[in-house]
């Protein structure tokens, strides 16, 4: 069993994040919509491994340590996301932190910190519950902050037409 398949039968499919597929130029392509529902935006990664080689985690939402750490140190903090890839030509971890405004970089870290601690629970769990002793080995970590999120603003209200508007066919 692979490491993608068994966190997919550990982890709830409410804290998974489905990928879309979409067929482009006659070839299967897979589309990964992340979305931020506390400040409401989001986007999109293209080009993802196909499903069953990839997971993603939507970390933040689901993942809540506060009841049993006192969070003295920032250790109850978590990123938004986590996706692991188990790829022919590579393994990685990316974790994945966004923000809407300016956060300090320090918050920032920590927060990139307790998702790399979760993978690391994950793992053990992996080992001693499933019995992989090679589970999650020989991933490389990524860590991405994306801050800073412009939400293009739209007009609400349409313009008054003048009572003596013109009528296009």
């Amino acid at each position: 069993m692979s490491d993608i398949a068994i966190l997919k039968e550990m982890i709830r499919d409410c804290a998974i994040v489905e990928l879309e597929y979409k067929k482009e130029y006659k070839r299967d392509s897979y589309l990964l919509k992340l979305t931020e529902n506390q400040d409401n935006y989001s986007f999109v990664i293209s080009g993802m491994p196909e499903p069953d080689r990839v997971i993603v985690i939507k970390l933040d939402e689901f993942f809540d340590v506060r009841k049993i750490f006192t969070g003295s140190k920032g250790e109850c903090k978590r990123a938004d996301f986590i996706i692991i890839a188990n790829t022919p030509t590579e393994k990685v971890i990316l974790c994945l932190e966004m923000k809407k405004g300016r956060d300090s970089n320090p918050s920032i870290t920590k927060q990139l910190k307790g998702a790399e601690c979760f993978v690391s629970y994950c793992r053990e769990i992996g080992r001693l519950f499933w019995n992989q002793p090679d589970f999650l080995q020989d991933y490389q970590y990524r860590f991405v902050s994306i801050k800073n999120i412009s939400i293009s603003k739209t007009t609400t209200s349409s313009r008054k037409l003048s009572q003596k508007s013109e009528i296009h066919d």
